[in-house]
């Protein structure tokens, strides 16, 4: 799943400027604006003052490039949202970002921050709003935990209430773009934190713990809230079986596809039995096995797992639990461990309940397994999706009545001396990472090499790149076994003809022979060193891409590779990328793809691994990383962002993130995001359904237009 550390993008809309309380944070038209300049501290870019704005100029050199206001002391604790006077010069969209620190920011983390961001068109100055999350009440400061989010929409950042963002006490505020890959030129007028006198935040400040816990009813939902689609009791639930039925019928399918959900209203082209892609006319595509073009339009997570939570430690928030020894719900109890971050990070082993599966019981009965299988591709064909994507069930898709990608990890041994969110960097000149690499890809193929319903492979999620020579100095802090120091220091003497002199003088050590580099774990001066890092650098990213490329063609020659799935990554990884992928992958979690492009000179199709925008009016505690203010502003951001997807020639499919929702009390890591195209009860959500419709049953005609 994608998860920023820094960014959490929320709602944004123009609005007129009135509203009952303001704190103003920047005022560029207040007198002597050039002694405001003295104030502010650039990060990458050129700061003047023009038209009563600060005026920005940034390059592509740097990794956030803006501004930040210095030392503050502001408290925002009755304010609901910013509003934000900007403009930008340029002719493409930006995407700016906004963060405000609490004393407690951890720079590692993130924890202690709070970041929105907001989409500037091109164009004249105007007003954004950007919502602030509420606070936790003194009363329950150490209730909620194990969660990202809070009832009301509070943000909680880890395992315990100091590193959470509070806004009674806001020390730092920065604007910044992330990673630009090109010149922008923005401006800021002014930024005011207002108070809303009809805010709609669930108002639980007075309670006690005593009469609010326990919070989850036993269907997995927020007790003490009411919405549309809230399910009150069993005989409800069923009664969901009819309405639902009614609507798949009235919604069959889209016309003019084919088996496979190919296009039929246009010419065939060359059929090979397999997904292949192939750019047509500028554009590119998918080619179905039946030789017609294919546009991906499909859903992350498709299984009946997505509502597990933990429970331990946190028995008193549930109410109604079925008992363990139950026969009916025995097998909705689990064990779990994984927790790279939040309460559950470093606890061991801890008990989960899956709500999701527990509804599916109570919902179809014995059969629930089957019946939600088969109602699953039904679902996705009258909604217009024709892709079962990452981490589904192989149980359902093996059904082979909706085309589907498969995902593995490459595995092995790490390079100690990188980081990163979801854990170290593979070492790939490591023997277990091409051993893991080739056990994992043999297993997976065994079933999908040649199945003409997979599309491909995803290898790995995410993993950090870090900046552009970040992997080598990994390499070079590692301990002295680390294979890809070892492949390093043999580079390097081959270089210097076994010199250790020449290597000192170039980077400014002084290390007496090459066994004390070896063994050193000192970090290098960059600049010094720069060139031998960057060389290095897109060395590890060949090896990584080309063991996994070669080992996916041996195994599985028809099948597509998709790559990694990137989220934070730089050029030369996407450029190395394209050279052995056959579609590269991203995760984007923004509002839409008009500004997306690749590096210049690369040409490759490209899939959207995962993206998706969520809202706090149906009872969930988080919105999930692309908040929008309403289920409807929800329906039209999906519908917004995947037209956006369809007018780009190189983009050929998004991947939604996810089919169901999460749990409300969150999952291991503590997502607890409204992100499905279902609650956790199994019931779609209309709006965002009707949205996925409309633009899933003209996919072809919008791109083939385009």
């Amino acid at each position: 799943m994608r998860l920023f550390t820094i960014l959490f993008v929320v709602v944004i809309f123009m609005l007129p400027f009135a509203a009952a309380k303001e704190i103003i944070l920047l005022d560029v038209a207040k007198p002597e604006p050039e002694m405001l300049l003295k104030t502010l501290n650039r990060q990458s870019a050129k700061l003047s003052v023009q038209d009563a704005s600060v005026l920005v100029e940034t390059e592509t050199s740097g990794q956030w490039p803006g501004f930040n206001m210095g030392k503050r002391d502001w408290n925002l604790a009755d304010c609901d949202y910013l509003i934000i006077e900007a403009a930008n010069h340029g002719d493409q969209p930006i995407t700016l970002h906004c963060r405000i620190d609490s004393p407690e920011l951890d720079f590692k983390t993130m924890q202690g921050s709070y970041t929105n961001s907001v989409t500037v068109e091109s164009g004249e100055i105007k007003q954004y709003k950007i919502t602030l999350p509420p606070m936790i009440p003194p009363q329950f400061k150490d209730k909620f935990f194990g969660m990202r989010g809070a009832p009301g929409g509070a943000h909680i950042s880890g395992t315990d209430t100091k590193s959470d963002f509070h806004k009674d006490a806001v020390v730092g505020l920065t604007l910044f773009l992330n990673r630009p890959n090109r010149e922008t030129k923005w401006s800021i007028r002014k930024i005011v934190a207002v108070a809303d006198e009809k805010s709609q935040q669930f108002n639980w400040s007075k309670r006690t713990p005593d009469d609010f816990f326990p919070m989850i009813d036993c269907f997995g939902q927020f007790k003490h809230a009411d919405w549309r689609g809230k399910v009150h009791s069993e005989e409800e639930l069923k009664k969901n079986i009819t309405l639902e039925a009614e609507d798949l019928a009235k919604y069959p399918a889209p016309k003019n596809r084919n088996q496979y959900g190919g296009y039929t209203n246009t010419p065939k082209h060359t059929a090979t039995g397999h997904f292949r892609v192939e750019k047509i006319d500028g554009v590119w595509w998918f080619v179905d096995p039946e030789g017609f073009v294919f546009w991906s339009h499909g859903t992350d997570c498709v299984i009946a797992g997505n509502g597990v939570t933990p429970i331990t430690d946190r028995e008193f928030y549930f109410d109604e639990l079925p008992d363990k020894e139950n026969p009916k719900f025995k097998y909705c109890y689990g064990k779990g461990s994984w927790a790279p971050h939040n309460y559950y990070e470093g606890r061991g082993t801890y008990t989960t309940f899956n709500f999701t599966q527990s509804n599916l019981i109570r919902k179809y009965g014995d059969d629930w397994q089957k019946i939600f299988a088969e109602l699953t591709h039904q679902r996705l064909k009258s909604w217009g999706m024709n892709t079962i994507a990452n981490w589904s069930d192989s149980k359902i898709y093996n059904l082979r009545k909706t085309p589907y990608s498969a995902a593995m990890g490459s595995g092995g041994k790490s390079i100690a001396g990188s980081g990163g969110y979801w854990g170290k960097f593979p070492d790939p000149f490591s023997k277990e990472f091409e051993d893991s690499v080739a056990k994992n890809a043999e297993k997976l193929a065994a079933t999908t090499a040649d199945d003409p319903w997979c599309l491909g492979y995803f290898v790995d999620n995410e993993i950090s790149w870090g900046g552009e020579r970040s992997l080598a100095i990994g390499a070079i802090t590692s301990p002295p076994d680390q294979p890809a120091k070892i492949v390093f220091l043999n580079d390097l003497k081959t270089k210097y003809n076994n010199d250790i002199a020449k290597l000192n003088t170039v980077w400014g050590t002084n290390h007496t022979d090459w066994n004390e580099f070896l063994n050193s774990t000192d970090k290098p001066d960059e600049t010094k060193a720069k060139e031998d890092l960057d060389v290095f650098h897109k060395r590890i990213c060949e090896k990584y891409f080309k063991t996994i490329r070669d080992v996916l063609k041996r195994v599985a020659p028809n099948k597509l590779y998709f790559g990694c799935r990137f989220a934070w990554v730089h050029d030369t990884a996407i450029r190395v990328s394209a050279e052995y992928c056959d579609v590269i992958s991203f995760n984007k979690y923004q509002r839409d793809l008009k500004g997306f492009k690749l590096p210049e000179g690369i040409d490759k199709p490209v899939i959207i691994g995962e993206f998706h925008f969520g809202a706090l009016d149906r009872g969930m505690f988080h919105t999930g990383l692309v908040p929008t203010e309403s289920q409807e502003k929800r329906a039209e951001s999906y519908e917004n962002y995947v037209r956006s997807a369809l007018e780009h020639p190189q983009i050929i499919g998004t991947h939604w993130f996810q089919y169901g929702d999460q749990a409300t009390t969150g999952r291991g890591d503590g997502e607890n995001y409204q992100i499905g195209l279902l609650s956790v009860t199994d019931t779609p959500y209309p709006e965002t359904i009707e949205a996925v419709r409309r633009i899933g049953y003209s996919l072809y005609e919008i791109r083939l237009k385009k």
